[in-house]
């Protein structure tokens, strides 16, 4: 899952590599969404800093740079 916003270039950056690498992922529109914004903010204590990618075992990374992105992936 990728928690993100149209308008944000790390949310746009991290869509465009997850599609690179042919990552499947479902996104969620947090300024469209309430209950992913309140997931986002449960998930950092408060903040809504973007992307915020969740993966199937719970994990996340929160604005992660391609290098970790990468890292990750793999």
């Amino acid at each position: 899952m990728v928690y993100g916003a149209g308008w944000c270039p790390d949310v746009r950056r991290s869509r465009a590599l997850l599609e690179a690498e042919g990552v499947a992922y479902r996104y969620v529109d947090v300024e469209a969404d309430a209950a992913a914004t309140d997931l986002v903010r449960r998930l950092q204590q408060g903040a809504r800093r973007i992307p915020t990618i969740v993966w199937p075992d719970g994990s996340h990374l929160v604005e992660p740079s391609d290098d970790e992105l990468r890292t990750r992936l793999r």
